[in-house]
């Protein structure tokens, strides 16, 4: 089975995976020869993974503006958004999303003569879109905390300074509440990574799906699924390592601190 699934790259693999008995209640071999195949399909996963958090950190900010600011029309429209998004299971937005844009994109053809193929949309669109909403609907409150945690001296100083509001969000506000919500947003990062396996159901074909699609072959789900687990899970730590790379990178320091990085310095 290993020889079906293991490509010429990894021949060294392959005589690794030999070592492991093929029993038959249970196969480690099966667990193990599964995961270059499935690791072919990180790259789907990760690009789901990171527009998902792009586009959803974009949205999350107007949504946290939006309601801290209160703005008229707006927030009561993304109140009801936001509670229905985080009220709903993110499998049914996605289903909602991956039949409800062609549905509205076809309304668009026939009530004003657009020619737009629907056909030609990648089902990776309608996922990215539904991973987007339901992370800004997290996020948004996450940011909306750290917004409300920056020091307000600081912003009347800013303000007295003449920056405009786009100005102190620019350079005071969004920079300070970063470090303050970074930790968070790592972690649903993470949970957005493993949310990705439902993509499956839009058909794309990630990590999680190919695991199926291998478990279907030769009827080793258990093993299979064990074998996309641990991927997963090493993902999970590598993102995790990044996080706190980036936090300890973003971290402000003490003027205690500081003097006692200078070399000689003061103490």
């Amino acid at each position: 089975m290993s020889s079906l699934i293991l490509t010429s790259g990894w021949a060294w693999y392959d005589k690794f995976v030999q070592m492991f008995p093929q029993g038959k209640l249970f196969s480690w071999r099966s667990v193990f020869d599964a995961i270059p195949s499935i690791l072919g399909h990180l790259p789907t996963t990760l690009g789901l993974t990171l527009a998902g958090a792009v586009f959803g950190l974009m949205l999350a900010l107007l949504f946290a503006i939006v309601k801290i600011n209160r703005v008229k029309v707006l927030y009561p429209i993304q109140a009801v958004f936001v509670s229905f998004l985080r009220g709903t299971p993110i499998l049914v937005q996605l289903m909602l999303t991956y039949y409800g844009i062609p549905l509205f994109l076809k309304f668009l053809n026939q009530k004003y003569g657009f020619a737009w193929n629907i056909n030609d949309i990648p089902a990776s669109v309608f996922a990215i879109t539904a991973f987007a909403f339901n992370e800004a609907a997290y996020t948004s409150e996450t940011i909306r905390a750290a917004i409300l945690a920056v020091n307000s001296g600081e912003i009347e100083a800013a303000r007295s300074l003449g920056m405009t509001s786009i100005q102190v969000y620019r350079r005071v506000i969004i920079p300070n509440a970063a470090v303050i919500a970074t930790p968070t947003l790592i972690n649903g990062l993470i949970g957005l990574t493993k949310g990705t396996s439902l993509a499956f159901n839009a058909g794309i074909v990630e990590m999680f799906a190919q695991a199926q699609i291998l478990g279907g072959s030769d009827y080793r789900y258990f093993e299979r699924y064990i074998s996309v687990a641990l991927v997963y899970w090493l993902v999970s730590i590598v993102i995790e390592n990044i996080g706190r790379l980036i936090e300890k990178r973003m971290e402000i320091k003490s003027p205690e601190n500081i003097t006692n990085d200078i070399p000689g310095g003061v103490r």
